[in-house]
C-alpha cells in the first residue's frame, strides 16, 4: 500500500484537528470542528449513535456541547496519538478536561478516538470509544471541588 498523504501533511491535519477542538471548547462555538469533516464523513459515537457530514456532525455536537456538564470540557489533550501513515489513520487517547475547578485541580476522563484523514485538512471518519461509567464519578468529583470553590453547576 502507497500512502496518499506525507507525514508534513498528516501531522499538519492532526494538529489543525486539536487547535481546532480546543479553541471550540473555549468558545463554546462548535461549527468549526464540525467543518473538519467531509459531507459524506461518518461519525461513530458509541452513546449517541452515528453521524454523517459535516452538517449532521454538527446538529448532533453543538446542543450536546451546550448542555451541563458538557460545556464545562474546555480542552481535549491527547495524551498520545499513533499515525498509520499508509492508511492516512490516527488512533489517539484523548482527555475530556474539565475547567479549573477553582484550586487548580485537573478532572478529566479520556476516550479513544480513530480519525481518517481524507485530504485538505478534512476527516472523512471519526469513532469515539470510551467506558461511559469512568466519566459519571469524574463529573461527580469535579462538580464537589467546583461547589467547595464556590462555583455552581448548573
Amino acid at each position: 500500500m502507497t500512502a496518499r498523504w506525507s507525514r508534513e501533511e498528516l501531522e499538519q491535519a492532526h494538529e489543525h484537528y486539536r487547535e481546532v477542538a480546543n479553541r471550540c471548547a473555549a468558545t463554546g462555538s462548535w461549527r468549526e470542528w464540525a467543518d473538519l469533516f467531509t459531507e459524506d464523513a461518518v461519525y461513530v459515537e458509541h452513546t449517541f449513535g452515528t453521524f454523517h457530514g459535516a452538517d449532521g456532525i454538527y446538529e448532533w455536537i453543538a446542543p450536546l456541547m451546550a448542555e451541563w456538564p458538557n460545556r464545562a470540557m474546555t480542552s481535549f489533550p491527547h495524551s498520545w496519538c499513533v499515525c498509520d501513515e499508509e492508511r492516512g489513520w490516527w488512533i489517539c487517547r484523548i482527555e475530556n478536561r474539565m475547567k479549573d475547578p477553582g484550586d487548580g485541580s485537573v478532572h478529566e476522563a479520556h476516550n479513544i478516538t480513530v480519525l481518517h484523514y481524507a485530504g485538505d485538512m478534512k476527516f472523512s471518519y471519526e469513532e469515539d470509544a470510551y467506558n461511559p461509567a469512568a466519566f459519571g464519578p469524574m463529573i461527580e468529583e469535579w462538580s464537589r471541588v467546583y461547589r467547595a470553590h464556590g462555583g455552581e453547576p448548573d
